[in-house]
C-alpha cells in the first residue's frame, strides 16, 4: 500500500491508519498534492491518472509520477507511505484559490491524524495552489504534525505565507521555496485576478528571513551549480516562461526526494549555509537575451 488516493472532504481508505500505524521507523510519510486545473471527479483532468499515478496516461501532457520520482512503487514497507492527495482545482482561478483553503483545512485534519498515528511528522509537496493547500494545512494542523514541505512555484500570497509559519504546526515545519523566473507570468496573473496588484506572490520568496524557511531559485545559475556541488546535478535549459519546470526539469526530483524522506541528510541550516538565497528580479528570465538560452544541459 505505497500511494493511497485521497481527495478533499471523502473519507480515507480504513486501513490507511493501521498502515500508517505498522511503518518501520524511519519510514517517511509524503504527501502529493497537485495544482490547478484537475479534478478528482473528471477522468479527463484526474490527478490520480496523472502525476499523482504511479503509472500515469501516457497519452497525458506533462505526465510525470510523483510517487514514482520520490522513490515510492516498490511495495515495501521501508520505502515509507504515500498520499495523493486530490481536491477540486477546475473553473475560475478565484474559485480555486477559494477551494485551495477548504482543502488545505480538510488536509489538516488528515495530516494531524496521520502523523500521531505513525508517531512522525508528515511531509508535504504542492505544486502551484497545491502549494497553498499544503500552506493552509499549517494553519490547522496539530503541532508537530508537519515536517518538511516543499513548495513547486506556490500559487500563494508572501503575507498569507509569512502567517502560516507563525501557526503552532507552522513553527515546527521547515519549508524549502521552489522558485523561478520562468513563472513570472504566472506568479504577476495571481496578483493582478485576485489581489489586483496589492499584494505579492511567493516567487519573491518572503519579505523578511525566517529560519524555518528557505528559497530555492532552480532557474539560477550559482543555486544549480550548489544544487550539483551537494550532489544534485540538475538539468540546465531555462525558458523564457513555463509553470511546470519544477517537476518536469531533470534532476530535481533527486533533490526532493532527499529533502523529504531524508531531511537529516539536507539539514536546513546547510541549505541556508551553501544555497545563494537570492531570488532575481522579475522578468529577468523574460526579458534575458538568446545567449541566456544557451546553456548546455548538465
Amino acid at each position: 500500500m505505497p500511494v493511497v488516493r485521497v481527495n478533499a472532504n471523502h473519507a480515507p481508505c480504513p486501513r490507511l491508519w493501521q498502515t500508517a500505524a505498522m511503518l518501520p521507523e524511519g519510514a517517511p510519510i509524503v504527501v502529493m498534492v497537485h495544482g490547478y486545473r484537475y479534478s478528482p471527479s473528471e477522468p479527463a483532468h484526474d490527478p490520480h491518472r496523472h502525476i499523482l499515478a504511479l503509472d500515469p496516461d501516457h497519452r497525458a501532457r506533462r505526465a510525470t509520477s510523483w510517487p514514482r520520482a520520490l522513490g515510492f512503487g516498490a511495495d515495501q514497507p521501508q520505502e515509507g507511505l504515500a498520499l495523493a492527495y486530490g481536491w477540486e482545482a477546475r473553473g475560475s482561478l478565484g474559485r480555486a484559490y477559494r477551494n485551495a483553503g477548504d482543502a488545505g483545512a480538510a488536509l489538516a485534519g488528515l495530516v494531524s491524524r496521520l502523523a500521531d498515528q505513525a508517531g512522525r511528522p508528515v511531509a508535504l509537496i504542492g505544486h502551484s495552489l497545491g502549494g497553498r493547500v499544503a500552506l493552509q494545512a499549517l494553519h490547522k494542523a496539530d503541532p508537530g504534525s508537519v515536517g518538511r514541505v516543499i513548495l513547486l512555484t506556490g500559487a500563494e500570497f508572501r503575507d498569507t505565507a509569512a502567517t502560516a509559519l507563525t501557526s503552532p504546526a507552522g513553527e515546527q515545519a521547515e519549508i524549502i521555496n521552489i522558485t523561478s523566473r520562468e513563472n513570472d507570468l504566472f506568479d504577476f496573473a495571481l496578483e493582478q485576478w485576485l489581489a489586483r496588484g496589492r499584494r505579492q506572490a511567493l516567487g519573491f520568496g518572503l519579505d523578511r528571513s525566517a529560519r524555518n524557511w528557505v528559497d530555492v531559485q532552480i532557474d539560477h545559475g550559482e543555486t544549480l551549480a550548489a544544487l550539483e556541488m551537494l550532489g544534485f546535478p540538475t538539468e540546465r535549459r531555462p525558458l523564457r516562461l513555463s509553470h511546470w519546470t519544477p517537476y518536469l526539469r531533470r534532476g530535481l526530483f533527486d533533490f526532493y526526494r532527499t529533502a523529504l524522506c531524508q531531511p537529516w541528510a539536507l539539514p536546513l541550516g546547510m541549505l541556508h549555509a551553501r544555497l545563494p538565497g537570492r531570488i532575481e528580479p522579475r522578468w529577468s528570465r523574460l526579458l534575458a537575451g538568446p545567449a541566456a538560452f544557451g546553456v548546455a544541459n548538465t
